[in-house]
């Protein structure tokens, strides 16, 4: 009885279009209501203990420098790097989309942030040279999932919190896995402007001008290895280094490259704040929907049944994915995190999986529900910036996405790809 009440009264709150975060508390206070043995008092310990949590805060100094390089001139010069390199290529623009998304991914920590900064150059530039402009979309859409796999990811930072792993070697496990679903992206694109003549820049830059991009690009691209680095070397915690990613962004894009205001400034950080109050209270209900869930035993008792039907690993990890895939295009990827974590993990460590594996594969999945409709978050912001039929987008992300479940398979079958630098840096 109270498994139902939580979890019919949390459905039905998200059908009528109630918030996630007041969805998950709203259920969880109904739940406790019910039971003789618990009070408010219950739920009021869980939110405050939930958001009493230092690596809470990266969150939003995260997200606060991905709206500075967005505005600041950083994600521009980025760009322009890559296009020097590697624009003339066949598909050459969609090159350099992917890998503007893949360095933007390594300071920003966010996908939304990814697609919008990169959209807005790219998807026009894309569609005036003879691109589709709902391939373009859809390209720069599903490339900026990377922006949650690799380092610094916000994603990671919360699955780390809710699982209780080290949120330093979460970062460390992303790095690969990101490279991985990147080359794939590649490959893809690869083929289909094969298919159908998607061109690269009529002229090869010289060496000088990518000398010239690459000068002007250069205080940009020390930041991934300030930020990475110093997390890695103990200099400083995840936290710290996003405090450290926002001075250093702030010193660029103020007085280097003089493009930042201190009225855009002010913009930029009420938006960051709106847009991490909602990961907030998600992360804060959520902690008493946990605890629920482990008075009930429901993690148990789901692990007993899965391991009831079928003991083998190949199976009990496609039908992981699979469940994983299908929430993903409905229900918002933190709250999927917060949600499934606690009833998924004791079903993927009885089987031997690593909790750090598992937590990369379980952010690759939730990645792809950013592409997948109805929900689609980058589509939905891909559509924005661009100016694309969100139809039209969603008939374009199948091949992309049929990609990224590929390399899906790739992250979950082979653990080495996700667990062989963090094991290489404790050593």
């Amino acid at each position: 009885m109270t498994t139902t009440i939580l979890f019919v009264s949390f459905l039905l709150l998200v059908m009528i279009g109630v918030p996630i975060g007041i969805a998950l508390g709203s259920a969880s206070i109904l739940t406790i209501l019910n039971l003789p043995f618990l009070n408010i008092d219950f739920y009021v310990q869980g939110l405050v203990s939930g958001l009493d949590s230092f690596p809470l805060i990266a969150i939003l100094l995260f997200t606060l420098t991905a709206n500075i390089m967005s505005s600041g001139g950083i994600s521009t010069r980025l760009l322009n790097l890559c296009q020097s390199f590697f624009g003339h290529y066949t598909g050459g623009l969609g090159v350099v989309a992917i890998m503007s998304c893949i360095f933007f991914a390594s300071v920003s920590g966010t996908g939304s942030a990814t697609v919008a900064a990169i959209g807005l150059t790219m998807i026009p530039m894309m569609a005036k040279s003879g691109y589709d402009k709902a391939y373009a979309g859809s390209m720069i859409a599903t490339a900026g999932g990377i922006g949650v796999i690799i380092p610094p990811s916000v994603v990671m930072i919360v699955y780390a919190i809710v699982s209780g792993q080290s949120v330093s070697e979460m970062f460390m496990a992303g790095i690969i896995p990101g490279v991985v679903v990147g080359l794939f992206l590649l490959t893809y694109n690869f083929y289909q402007s094969k298919k159908y003549g998607y061109r690269g820049l009529s002229e090869k830059a010289s060496w000088s001008e990518r000398w010239q991009a690459f000068n002007s690009a250069k205080e940009a691209l020390f930041l991934p290895f300030l930020i990475l680095g110093g997390i890695y070397s103990g200099l400083f915690t995840p936290t710290e280094s996003a405090a450290v990613s926002i001075a250093y962004s702030l010193l660029l894009s103020f007085f280097y490259y003089k493009e930042l205001t201190l009225k855009s400034l002010a913009k930029m950080a009420l938006e960051s704040a709106l847009l991490v109050s909602t990961v907030l209270v998600i992360v804060g209900a959520s902690v008493s929907f946990g605890r629920i869930l482990t008075i009930e035993r429901i993690p148990t008792l789901i692990t007993e049944f899965i391991l009831g039907i079928t003991d083998n690993t190949i199976l009990i990890l496609l039908c992981i994915n699979l469940l994983l895939l299908i929430i993903g295009t409905f229900l918002e990827t933190l709250a999927a995190i917060v949600i499934l974590t606690p009833i998924l993990l004791p079903v993927t460590t009885s089987i031997g999986m690593d909790p750090v594996h598992f937590g990369i594969v379980m952010v690759v999945n939730l990645a792809i529900g950013f592409v997948t409709p109805p929900l689609g978050a980058n589509l939905f912001m891909a559509s924005q910036v661009g100016k694309i039929r969100f139809e039209d987008l969603s008939r374009s992300i199948i091949g992309w996405v049929i990609t990224m479940i590929a390399a899906l398979m790739l992250i979950t079958f082979v653990p080495e790809l996700s667990l062989w630098l963090p094991d290489f840096m404790k050593n």
